[in-house]
């Protein structure tokens, strides 16, 4: 039923690709501009957002739901991949991983924050437990920018394949360079707005969509002989409600029960989808109203006899 939108518009994504990296380039230069700071700190939070929307549409391209044929748009991408710390190997092998094991309660911690059983995690050290409780802690989310993109995107991949992940150090080395740039030729705080301030927005949101879209209150958990892919899809991954602003900068990326049930619908295709196929219209939801937000980063472990996740006092 989805086969039909899984169809891409060439000049409907190179709009969407171009005008975005204009809009980017041009909140970057205001950075710089020489104005007033409050305007050059509304420049710095809007390349934040629009990092963010580009980041999907980088994600889209990835799974060639866009220009899948097109080789200036993957170079382009790759480019964009490198600068955002999300080089495409890494990005490929763990993204890719992560559909086709969404909800696994083996093996679904590649590319995705990593999910134990209440029965795994009262046998597990302390060591375990600290490493498993950091990964999924908020201050990791809110700090994704070095903790989940420069080291776990980048700097760690590399370190356990060189060969494999040679764009990662290129990515890290590249994002070290530009700092040293923006500080030498135009002070500190271009550093601050320029790179940090953006990189830090992007990153905190992209990190806690990521993590809400599999990690909410009605989400489902299956070892391996009870998966299939489309349940995984509209039961463990969640419908997240925005206005249409935030839709825009997110690149309607909301809609992850039907990016997982189809990976090539391109993202503007994806509310037409949500609107004309019924049984597309009841799946399971949350938003980013602060009650829902303490909500989902409560939950930490699956309680495999209640059939939910559970936060760590009722465990």
């Amino acid at each position: 039923m989805t086969k039909p939108y899984a169809t891409d518009s060439a000049v409907r994504s190179w709009w969407y690709v171009l005008s975005t990296a204009f809009l980017l380039a041009a909140s970057l230069v205001g950075t710089l501009w020489n104005f007033h700071w409050t305007g050059k700190m509304a420049c710095s939070f809007l390349a934040g957002l629009l990092i963010l929307r580009l980041f999907v549409i980088y994600h889209d391209q990835q799974h060639q739901a866009i220009l899948p044929h097109s080789r200036p748009a993957a170079a382009l991408m790759k480019i964009f991949g490198i600068l955002v710390l999300s080089p495409s190997s890494i990005w490929q092998s763990s993204h890719n991983h992560h559909h086709t094991h969404n909800s696994k309660l083996r093996g679904s911690h590649i590319g995705s924050f990593p999910i134990m059983t209440k029965a795994q995690y009262l046998k597990s050290s302390k060591a375990q437990r600290f490493e498993y409780l950091f990964m999924r802690h908020p201050l990791t989310i809110l700090f994704g920018y070095p903790i989940v993109f420069l080291y776990g995107m980048c700097l760690s991949p590399f370190v356990r394949n060189p060969r494999e992940h040679h764009d990662c150090f290129i990515a890290f080395a590249s994002h070290m360079g530009i700092a040293v740039i923006l500080t030498c030729f135009f002070g500190w705080p271009a550093l601050l707005l320029t790179q940090v301030v953006p990189h830090f927005i992007a990153s905190a949101i992209g990190t806690y969509l990521f993590y809400a879209q599999h990690n909410f209150p009605g989400v489902s958990f299956k070892d391996n002989a009870g998966w299939t892919y489309e349940k995984a899809a509209m039961e463990s991954s969640s419908y997240i409600k925005t206005g249409p602003l935030l839709a825009w900068f997110t690149a309607n990326i909301g809609y992850h029960h039907i990016h997982h049930l189809n990976a090539r619908i391109p993202f503007y295709r994806l509310p037409e989808a949500f609107t004309k196929i019924p049984e597309l219209k009841t799946p399971k939801t949350t938003s980013l109203h602060p009650s829902e937000i303490i909500r989902c980063l409560r939950l930490k472990v699956w309680d495999v006899e209640a059939q939910q996740m559970i936060s760590l006092r009722k465990v």
